[in-house]
């Protein structure tokens, strides 16, 4: 007993002092290293920025889908290229389309114009990383490990002076901001992860991001609840990397700040929506037409294009004392496709009308220029929308500015930002149940036209707040202190 007390007295002190030496003679010199070298290529950087100009690279890997994502970034670059003119444009992607058919497919969706010789593509090889469908199981961690891994290969292909991601992958931040040694900005879509998504988890509803296996099973959902807080957390110290945070509404603002935390590097800064031309548009509809209801969205899970079709049905059975006007409507679907994956989810949504006995009534219009979307505004009386929680709802705006009756789902952006639905301010409907949206449909075709005037009058004023040119001085004024050299 003697000898082990003597020898403890004996070693534990040498084995403090050998930590007090490895820290002075190793740990110390390496920080001091390594700082030395970071303020080196801070420098060379500042230095050539002053020279050339900034390299300011935007981290959109499907930069040629169809989205309002892709809207904010050729949106955003051209709003840079005109204010910053010797600026220079770097877009990491996986597209691999040709950089001038990429160029001309903005223009087309978008009436955005960006010269080819101002952008640089970054092509990176690892999009794979990235696809839900390659991971089953555990989606949310594995995919953003992926983001992480294409962030890396983009840094090593790449070293800009600003980074800026317009896609809402947090856990490239970190590697741009300590490795890149860049300042960072972000515009956040929608957060990752939400205490609504945790919710549902919670209370076991089977939705998209919960299957029904999970959902019938407490103990899974513990599981996957404790997963959830796990990857919050972890969402969290990845997006407190950012220095400058742009979010798209009041939905995700209050979500981003409830997880990151960072209220005043936060700005709300709302998406581009095309307002000007579209209410200029001018009703082709005739009495005698069909009464088109329009959605525009992509082919996606989250979109929830099954509600649409199941509202339909519902109004099929509402209206079913009434078949001259059931064969006047019809539902036009029209959004993109991205991948195989979106092309199976339009075909299975062709069979799922099918199955309901509505395809006579249900039209698909897959990837349409921006011309055929004017013409299909002009000649539609309503607009629908289903995604719950839809982080703001571009779409939504663009057809209310179009002079469409909107019904949108009660919640996110629609409710908290858009759509008024009170007495005399009426600028659209909420739904959130097919029977809902039916009922709301079927109030609209019956309303009397001078309250169809009144509420398209007000839609159409409520919209410039959306505008291009308010989301242009809104991003200018947030990304300044990135740019900006003090």
């Amino acid at each position: 007993m003697m000898f082990e007390l003597l020898t403890l007295i004996i070693i534990l002190p040498m084995m403090l002092i050998g930590v007090l030496l490895f820290g002075a003679f190793v740990i110390v010199p390496c920080a001091f290293i390594f700082a030395s070298w970071y303020m080196r290529i801070r420098e060379r950087k500042l230095q050539r920025r002053k020279k050339d100009g900034a390299n300011i690279a935007f981290f959109h890997p499907y930069c040629n889908a169809g989205g309002g994502g892709e809207r904010v970034l050729w949106v955003a670059i051209k709003a840079i290229l005109m204010r910053y003119p010797d600026s220079h444009i770097y877009i990491y992607t996986v597209d691999t389309a040709d950089p001038t058919a990429i160029l001309n497919k903005a223009q087309n969706h978008f009436n955005v114009k960006v010269e080819p010789e101002r952008v640089n593509f970054v092509r990176l090889s690892l999009g794979k990383l990235i696809e839900a469908q390659t991971y089953p199981y555990f989606t949310l961690v594995l995919q953003s490990l992926g983001t992480m891994v294409l962030g890396m290969e983009a840094f090593m292909k790449f070293n800009p002076d600003i980074y800026i991601d317009t896609t809402g992958c947090a856990f490239t931040y970190p590697i741009f901001r300590y490795l890149a040694q860049c300042p960072v900005g972000c515009y956040t879509h929608y957060p990752t992860i939400t205490a609504a998504m945790m919710r549902r988890v919670k209370h076991r509803l089977v939705s998209y991001n919960n299957s029904s296996v999970i959902a019938r099973n407490p103990l899974l959902t513990w599981c996957k609840l404790l997963y959830y807080k796990m990857f919050g957390w972890l969402y969290g110290v990845v997006g407190r990397c950012a220095d400058i945070v742009m979010v798209n509404g009041t939905w995700t603002e209050e979500h981003i700040h409830d997880l990151w935390k960072r209220p005043l590097n936060t700005h709300r800064v709302y998406p581009p929506c095309e307002v000007s031309e579209l209410k200029k548009l001018r009703s082709l509809v005739r009495d005698s037409d069909p009464i088109r209801i329009l959605s525009v969205a992509q082919f996606r899970p989250e979109k929830d294009h099954p509600l649409m079709l199941q509202a339909m049905y519902e109004l099929r059975n509402l209206l079913i004392k009434n078949e001259i006007l059931w064969n006047k409507i019809k539902l036009v679907l029209v959004g993109s496709c991205r991948n195989a994956e979106d092309e199976e989810r339009v075909k299975n949504l062709r069979d799922l009308a099918k199955h309901l006995s509505i395809e006579e009534n249900v039209q698909f219009v897959v990837n349409a220029s921006y011309c055929q979307l004017l013409q299909l505004y002009q000649n539609s009386s309503l607009a629908i929308h289903a995604m719950w929680n839809e982080h703001f709802g571009i779409s939504v705006v663009e057809c209310m500015a179009a002079g469409l009756i909107t019904i949108a789902h009660r919640s996110g952006g629609p409710l908290a930002d858009i759509i008024e639905t009170s007495a005399g301010s009426r600028t659209g409907f909420l739904a959130a149940e097919p029977d809902e949206y039916a009922r709301a449909i079927l109030e609209v075709i019956a309303m009397p036209a001078e309250d169809k005037r009144r509420i398209v009058e007000a839609a159409r004023a409520s919209v410039d707040r959306f505008s291009e040119k308010e989301f242009e001085k809104a991003f200018l004024r947030a990304v300044e202190p990135l740019i900006r050299i003090d």
